[in-house]
């Protein structure tokens, strides 16, 4: 579902309130728990317990860095797409130089101004975070994990 208001720079991270406080909170928690009545009651159970909430958290931070690597290998694929179409020869022919951390900043650029902040990238070796900073009109990405 589309967001109503405009995207920038300042506002573009996605937060998911119930993934990133409230499931976080209730497994850290439920790891400090757990190692707290390791240490009060060792044995087989409590050991298990804690190494059942452990990978729990790596759980955690495994899927969602699965969602983020997919995500950013079809940013890469769309981008080197709209690329093609929109730039002209030479930049066309270097769009293969673009790193993935560029093109993943790039997704935010106007068509208009994508040209040149290819060429900024492509002759600065511009990181992805200085990329978005450069970006003067927004091209909102609502559809991202």
């Amino acid at each position: 579902m589309a967001e109503s208001a405009p995207q920038t720079y300042a506002d573009h991270r996605r937060y998911d309130p119930a993934f990133h406080v409230f499931t976080f909170a209730i497994l850290a928690l439920s790891l400090l728990v757990s190692l707290w009545q390791l240490v009060r009651n060792p044995g087989f159970t409590t050991a298990w317990i804690f190494l059942v909430f452990a990978a729990l958290l790596v759980l955690y931070f495994k899927v969602r860095l699965y969602a983020l690597r997919v995500q950013d290998r079809v940013i890469r694929l769309e981008e080197r797409l709209r690329l093609q179409r929109l730039l002209a020869e030479p930049l066309t022919s270097r769009i293969g130089e673009l790193t993935e951390d560029q093109l993943i900043g790039l997704r935010f650029a106007s068509d208009e101004e994508v040209p040149e902040l290819v060429r900024q990238s492509l002759d600065e070796r511009l990181p992805r975070e200085e990329i978005k900073k450069r970006v003067k009109v927004w091209r909102p990405d609502t559809f991202r994990v």
